[in-house]
């Protein structure tokens, strides 16, 4: 048995998805999720998938003494995967203050409390979106592309935390941390068992594609059509999220048994860019479905193209992208279809 790994936001859809991957790979999983965003059935799943229940502990990563008690009822975690974080861009403008508290001091707590406990590492759940709108010739991003300035609170919360584990490090903290800056996770477990379950209307892209094809949404709205694009739609990197979560599983085993740097950073993507009515006809193909689709003007804060050159992920840390976006794309259909069977949606 490896060792065991405390998983923030693990009910959550990537974090699921990362709990999944660790259990496959020997890993003993605490999860600690407050449920703001997700559901404690997800443990279930997670168990139906392995075999193996992690723990869990409904827990606000804000409250330092719960977390504390945490580390003390497991005694024996050596690294954490932080994904816990409030995430939607539009929400972080009307209430940037929630997005402050919640992605900063949660982050701020973990740290505070890493060396009382003996915790070796720490994996970060960051994002494309410190990129910004890379210049022409900054595409497709690598690590060493400029920080642009966030485009949102949320974007922001990213950088902000970027910058508190570097400033830890640098201050001698006894820990090693791995930034994970990744772009668009989209799909489901080949099981169908879990996936993305957003609450409400969707701010997602495939959420709303599968929403849409199922009849719940009446129309999806591509929003743009007149970016400098060659179909004048937005272009992003969509990475199937299991391979995003193996990504996590090998990026924690170089942090606990590699005599790596104290901090390092890695874009984990396909370095495939592919527009939205890309994405739209794909699926269209692959499902057989036609989608009730229009175009809607520009969106506020959206980004008109960026993608990713993983060449360092893939080099360094071993890992690469292999699912293709048919597969990836009919995963989110199948989970779709699950979600109607089961009465959820």
């Amino acid at each position: 048995m490896k060792q065991t790994i405390l998983v923030t936001g693990g009910t959550g859809f990537i974090g699921s998805h990362t709990t999944v991957e660790l259990q496959n790979a020997g890993y003993k999983v605490v999860i600690v999720d407050n449920l703001s965003n997700s559901d404690a059935k997800v443990v279930d799943g997670i168990e139906k998938i392995t075999g193996v229940r992690p723990a869990f502990e409904q827990v606000d990563c804000c409250d330092f003494a719960a977390m504390d008690r945490v580390f003390s009822k497991y005694p024996d975690i050596s690294g954490i995967i932080h994904f816990a974080a409030s995430k939607a861009v539009g929400e972080s403008v009307e209430k940037p203050l929630l997005y402050y508290r919640n992605n900063i001091v949660s982050l701020v707590n973990l740290l505070e409390l890493m060396p009382k406990h003996d915790v070796k590492g720490i994996i970060f759940s960051s994002s494309c979106t410190v990129y910004g709108q890379p210049a022409p010739d900054n595409l497709p991003v690598t690590e060493d592309a400029p920080i642009k300035p966030a485009e949102s609170p949320y974007g922001n919360t990213k950088q902000i935390n970027e910058e508190i584990i570097r400033d830890d490090i640098h201050s001698g903290a006894p820990i090693k941390a791995i930034l994970l800056r990744y772009f668009n996770p989209i799909g489901s477990h080949p099981t169908a068992i879990i996936g993305e379950l957003p609450n409400g209307v969707p701010m997602n892209l495939i959420p709303y594609v599968t929403q849409t094809a199922m009849g719940i949404r009446e129309q999806l709205k591509v929003f743009g059509n007149d970016y400098n694009t060659p179909d004048g739609t937005c272009i992003r990197d969509y990475i199937y999220v299991v391979d995003l979560a193996k990504a996590h599983v090998k990026a924690m085993e170089r942090v606990l048994d590699t005599d790596s740097e104290a901090l390092e950073v890695f874009n984990i993507g396909t370095g495939h860019g592919c527009s939205t009515k890309e994405i739209v006809e794909t699926f269209e193909k692959v499902t057989g479905v036609k989608l009730n689709w229009t175009f809607a003007p520009r969106r506020e804060g959206d980004i008109e193209k960026v993608w990713a050159d993983p060449e360092k992920a893939n080099k360094v840390l071993g890992w690469k992208a292999e699912t293709s976006l048919e597969d990836t794309l009919m995963s989110a259909w199948r989970w779709q279809q699950k979600l109607r069977e089961e009465g959820i949606q």
